[in-house]
Order: C-alpha cells, then structure tokens, then sequence
C-alpha cells in the first residue's frame, strides 16, 4: 500500500490501520500513540466505526493493540490515549501481552457535561507501558504553580522550597494543564472531536523518544502526534481511515506549536542537574 503524503521525515496512509499495520516489520518502532474512537457514537465519516457493542469494541481494540505489540521494539514506549471505562480492560490486555506497566496518567478535562446518578467526569486516562525496561527516558519538569490572581506560588513544599531545582517540579502523572483543543484552521468539521492539544504529544514524544526516533500513530485524526514529529525531528509513520485532507493542510501548512514551558532533562542533550532532587 502506497501512502498518500510523504515528508522527509514520515509517511502517511489513508486507510484502517488494521490494513496497514501487518506489512510493517517486527520490532521497528521506539514509541506508539494510540488514540483511537471512543466509541461514543460519533459521526466521523463513512469509514470508521464509533457505534459498537461493548464486546465489539474490545474485541476490535485487542486486534490493533496485538498488532501494536508486535511491531513495539524492546525497551519502546506505548501510550494509549481513551476512556477510564475502556482503559481499565484495555491495561490488563497490554499486561497479558507482556508489556510493562508505568503509568496510568490522568489528564484533566474541563468541558464534559455532569452525569445524572454518576460523579463528575472530569479526566482522560493515558496508559503508558513500554516493552520491558525503556530504552528512552526524558525527565519533564513543569513550572512551579502560581496564583492566576496574586502571581504568589500556591505550595510552600514542605519548607524545602530552598533546595527546588530551579526549572521546576518533577512531571505528576496527573497532567491539569493540558490546554482544551485549539487552532480551529487545523481542523474539519468531522475530525473536530480528535484533536488533541500539541503539549499533549510534546510531552509524550520528548519523555520517550529521541531525535531520529520512530513513532507511530495508527490512528492519526487530525495530526497533531505527526506535526509535533515533524517539529521535535522524529520519523514516523501513520494511518488514518477517514480523508487525510486536513493533515496534509496542516503539514504542509505553517505547523502550530503550542509554547510549551516544560524543562527536559534527557541523555542527549547532557543537561546537568542544577540544584538538588
């Protein structure tokens, strides 16, 4: 199968992953991203499917996830971006398949509506397993939380405030500044629903990848894990099985960039450590 666009850095194809993934060689990618159809029965197109039974849906999932498995390298990262009610079945599958647990990253969402008889809906889960122990770890650290009305810092830490690395906190594995979608020109009327925020892909592809690094998004929606590719210097390789239109535009286009105020340690840029852990 041919892709339908190309970069010096990737290839793109417009089909189900399910049609692509089989022909990609065993153990060749350093990090996956996955962040497929909730299963809400949302309108993206003629092609997918987003109206399944519970077992269909699982079922579904466990095919592509298995495919994912198999073409993960050792020591690469798996990230798997949905619902808590479909990643709690989705985490004990990815451990049956031999993978390794990390995370379970909780993102914070602010727009959902409340649910009768049901508490507040108001997170994301991120799986994150990698396939034995990572061959690529980046430490992430975020600004210091400060009042949006006084500008005076929210936490005394304890009294070690003193002794805090000068570019901030170590990354949580709760993420409450992940920005709502933005940049609307990037997006078409039925793909609106997927695009996630650039800061969320910054973070995933710099805590586990490097410059040259693969990646692969078998479920591309708007682009963004491929922009932020193109941006950061990783190769990668996606599919996607509605039209391909708007990623084209966007990667071809002037790339939005979310200014991103994280500090990454990481190995190969050899950044020392400035203060006490």
């Amino acid at each position: 199968m041919k892709p339908v666009f190309r970069t010096q850095l990737g290839r793109l194809y417009e089909a189900d992953c399910m049609k692509v993934l089989p022909s990609l060689k065993s153990a060749s990618i350093d990090t996956i991203f996955a962040d497929p159809p909730f299963n809400l029965k949302k309108d993206y197109g003629g092609r997918a499917d987003d109206d399944r039974s519970e077992e269909k849906y699982m079922t579904w999932c466990r095919e592509w996830l298995r495919e994912c498995e198999r073409l993960l390298k050792p020591g690469g990262s798996f990230f798997v971006y949905n619902l808590p009610k479909w990643n709690i079945h989705i985490a004990p599958f990815l451990c049956e398949l031999g993978l390794e647990f990390r995370h379970w990253i909780a993102i914070e969402h602010k727009s959902s509506l409340p649910i009768q008889g049901r508490l507040y809906p108001a997170h994301y889960s991120l799986l994150y397993f990698s396939k034995g122990k990572p061959s690529r770890f980046s430490r992430i650290r975020t600004p210091i939380e400060t009042c949006r009305h006084c500008g005076g810092e929210i936490r005394d830490y304890g009294g070690h405030r003193h002794a805090m690395n000068p570019n901030g906190v170590n990354l949580k594995d709760i993420w409450t500044d992940i920005p709502p979608v933005r940049h609307r020109k990037f997006k078409s009327d039925k793909r609106a629903a997927n695009a996630l925020s650039t800061k969320l892909l910054e973070r995933v592809i710099e805590i586990s990848t490097h410059p040259g690094d693969l990646v692969l998004d078998p479920f591309g929606g708007s682009g963004t894990t491929f922009a932020v590719c193109e941006q950061r210097h990783r190769h990668w390789i996606g599919t996607e099985i509605e039209s391909t239109q708007a990623i084209v535009e966007r990667l071809t286009g002037d790339i939005d960039h979310h200014k991103n105020n994280d500090f990454i340690e990481s190995d190969y840029e050899k950044i020392p450590r400035l203060a006490a852990e």
